[in-house]
């Protein structure tokens, strides 16, 4: 069964070929996504790779140097709920409205 593993301190010139030849070495790949910036499509410096024998991947490249920076490689954990601010919410989840203030009309 493939695992996903998130691979950090990730050169941001590196791309999903380079990081897949890395990893085959230690099972067969079956997925890279290097993540970009939305706004200017340049590599965020992270990205997550699924493959079967995980285990001895991370063990085996976890502060790898990798392209002049040395790798931080874990298993993914799952994704949690994200919430939407630190008031509980915005304007449409129970929090401030836009003014700041409860008892205005929300817009």
């Amino acid at each position: 069964m493939a695992q996903k593993l998130f691979v950090g301190n990730l050169s941001f010139s590196a791309t999903e070929d380079a990081v897949r030849d890395l990893f085959a070495q230690y099972g067969e790949v079956t997925s890279v996504n290097v993540v970009t910036d939305r706004m200017t499509g340049r590599a965020r410096g992270f990205c997550f790779v699924e493959m079967e024998n995980a285990d001895e991947a991370v063990s085996a490249l976890n502060n790898h140097e990798f392209e002049g920076r040395p790798l931080k490689v874990d298993l993914a954990r799952e994704r949690t709920q994200r919430s939407f601010g630190s008031n509980g919410g915005g304007k449409f989840r129970g929090g401030n409205n836009r003014f700041g203030n409860r008892d205005r009309q929300r817009y």
